[in-house]
């Protein structure tokens, strides 16, 4: 059985240990994913795997012969054959081994001794050779082109014709025609579309060999993987199971350490409130010197980004009619000869979520432009609604973002005023914590300015939001808390996204584009791949992931929410849908606003709680009292709020 493993393997850069004693074994069979926050090093770990990047001390072992095939995030580029010849490129290892048994022929040819040893070498050469589908290496490149988006059309072009996106496909490709014993993939679904994604995820599930992959989409990962692996802190534990598994073991485990991190983080308030309210004066010096010492000797207490509790929520949208947009025949040609988009009708009601949903190329970031009004090469007529305010993100907007301000000062110069003494919380939330803030915008990466520019689409009131990938560039923690912004938005979302569990979260509607052709689904994404498998007279394919999200998404067996029952003999009217949808919307924003009223409330029970363990307060009675009844006031509110938030929620 081909493996690789190591064991007592540390690493350190500089004063900063990025492995600490870890073990790790892929082997045969192998499906496991590397978790942890952006910075804890997993990149570095898989490298070490891969035998790119050699550990300061520990042993990396590898069976003999074992074939390792590794994709890094980014930065592979290919250029001087077609695409088909680079894909050739996969199958060297075949090419060497058939010479190998070639040579071992012309011996066996020239010997008439000794010929036991030659003649099991090639015995041997020739299984190897056979098992790792060489033979069939032209189907297999055809079909694993082909699954990841490419034409066939595209087979014949140069390989420096394609973009940075896809120049990544060509090289993820390559690593699964290989067919080697360990994948290691980091980060493959960045460039897929969902349909790519799709494809990999059953690639995947079928796949003999073992691998690791690092990926910041909940979904995918639910649906390859057995077993997690998390690195934090430099130590790296394993979780059978699969990721939301994981994730709900993680936070039962860690839920002592979360408790005993908050009541450390209250005391360093307290003692840093006291140093610096006091630390100026004669009579108290000396007691702010003894809380300095005792913060400086505190063994601080770190837990997972993941884990840290940030929200935030867009500003109220304006108030917006009924009807949000209308668009009558809206056609869309970059040749003048063959639309994109044909005669496309599609009317936004406030409050809906709607996903554009089809493969590359069918007019999805097209449409949204025309819908921004970025686009205005178009024929046919947008008839927009009263009081609308259109928010509008694309991968583009990262382009404007430059010049020597700090990232803090230009959100800062951005921002209503409201939203400042919030914006170290929402960088935090979109990767940027600690110094990153005071990084100035010329030296950020492509990813950082998206994000930037994303989260400064987040700081206007508008009531109509289009995003064009939204989630790209960002971790499963920022996935969530852009996604219960949204949920909470009060005002009509469009987006365009290729995370499906994102979609299925958010999307209320869904509107299929093809080339010159458009459908419109009116319920959810669980109801548009019901309809989808409808059609092709095939049953859907249920994933563990897609039970749990099937199960929420239905009003009864076989009823998707949001949708008519058309198993039904009664079926539910289309105003019907739109009273229950709006109901819906109702009860969530109920639910919202109670979770906000516990929120303030909390945070006044904490800052009463603060004051009474102020000298000043304690140790007068009269002031302890009056502080008390405040704190048992506000106690017995947060009861009456929760209650209020189980009936709502249930």
């Amino acid at each position: 059985m081909a493996f690789v493993q190591f064991s007592q393997v540390s690493l350190a850069f500089g004063d900063r240990d990025i492995l600490k004693n870890v073990a790790i074994n892929l082997q045969t069979g192998s499906k496991a994913a590397l978790t942890g926050s952006n910075g804890a090093g997993k990149s570095t770990l898989i490298k070490v795997l891969a035998g790119l990047v050699k550990p300061d001390s520990g042993t990396r072992a590898v069976q003999k012969d074992s074939r390792i095939a590794y994709l890094p995030q980014s930065g592979l580029t290919h250029h001087g054959c077609t695409l088909k010849q680079e894909a050739d490129k996969a199958f060297e290892f075949g090419y060497e081994i058939q010479r190998q048994i070639d040579e071992i022929g012309d011996k066996l040819k020239d010997s008439s001794n000794n010929t036991n040893a030659l003649l099991e070498r090639h015995s041997q050469l020739i299984s190897e050779l056979e098992e790792s589908g060489w033979h069939r290496r032209e189907a297999t490149a055809e079909s694993v082109l082909l699954g990841l988006g490419f034409t066939r059309q595209d087979f014949d072009r140069n390989t420096e014709e394609f973009s940075g996106g896809w120049q990544m496909r060509i090289a993820l490709a390559k690593a699964l025609m290989q067919n080697p014993d360990i994948l290691l993939l980091d980060e493959p679904t960045n460039y897929l579309d969902i349909e790519a994604r799709t494809w990999l995820e059953q690639f995947l599930q079928n796949y003999k060999g073992g691998f690791l992959l690092v990926s910041h989409d909940r979904y995918f990962l639910d649906v390859t993987i057995n077993e997690v692996y998390e690195l934090f802190n430099g130590d790296l534990k394993r979780y059978p199971g699969n990721f939301t598994h994981y994730e709900k073991v993680r936070e039962v485990e860690l839920q002592t350490l979360i408790a005993a991190y908050e009541q450390q983080q209250q005391e360093i308030n307290k003692l840093e409130d006291f140093i610096t309210r006091f630390g100026y004066k004669a009579t108290k010096a000396a007691q702010a010197q003894e809380y300095q010492k005792k913060l400086d000797k505190m063994v601080r207490i770190e837990i997972p980004e993941s884990l840290k509790k940030i929200h935030f929520s867009f500003p109220p949208a304006p108030h917006a009619g009924r009807l949000v947009l209308r668009m009558n025949n809206i056609c869309k040609s970059y040749d003048g000869k063959k639309n994109v988009l044909d005669n496309l009708e599609l009317t936004l009601e406030n409050g809906q979520r709607l996903v554009v949903s089809g493969r590359n190329g069918a007019g999805k970031s097209t449409l949204l432009r025309i819908i921004a009004n970025e686009d205005k090469n178009f024929t046919g007529e947008i008839i927009p609604g009263a009081g609308v305010k259109i928010g509008y993100f694309s991968q583009d907007n990262a382009e404007t973002i430059k010049g020597s301000q700090t990232i803090l000062e230009y959100l800062e110069s951005e921002a209503p005023l409201e939203l400042i003494p919030k914006l170290r919380d929402m960088l935090g939330s979109f990767l940027f914590r600690g110094d990153d803030v005071y990084k100035t915008l010329d030296v950020l990466s492509g990813g950082e300015k998206s994000r930037i520019a994303l989260l400064q689409l987040l700081l206007s009131p508008v009531n109509l939001l289009i995003l064009d990938e939204p989630t790209n560039h960002l971790d499963i923690h920022s996935k969530d808390v852009l996604l219960e912004a949204l949920k909470g938005f009060g005002g009509t979302v469009v987006f365009v996204s290729h995370d499906r569990g994102f979609i299925e979260q958010l999307a209320t509607q869904v509107l299929e584009l093809k080339p010159g052709q458009f459908k419109y689904f009116p319920g959810d994404y669980i109801y548009y791949q019901e309809q989808l498998a409808k059609e092709e007279g095939e049953s859907l394919p249920l994933t563990s992931a897609t039970a749990k999200a099937a199960s929420s998404a239905t009003l009864s067996a076989g009823t998707p929410r949001n949708a008519p029952d058309s198993s039904s003999e009664t079926k539910i009217s289309w105003e019907e849908q739109k009273r229950q949808e709006a109901e819906r919307r109702k009860k969530e924003k109920e639910l919202k606003k109670l979770e906000d009223e516990l929120a303030q409330l909390e945070a006044k029970k904490t800052e009463l709680e603060t004051k009474m363990s102020d000298p000043e307060v304690y140790t007068n009675g009269e002031k302890a009292k009056a502080v008390q009844r405040e704190i048992e006031q506000i106690s017995a509110q947060i009861a009456e709020t929760e209650e209020k938030w189980m009936i709502a929620s249930e």
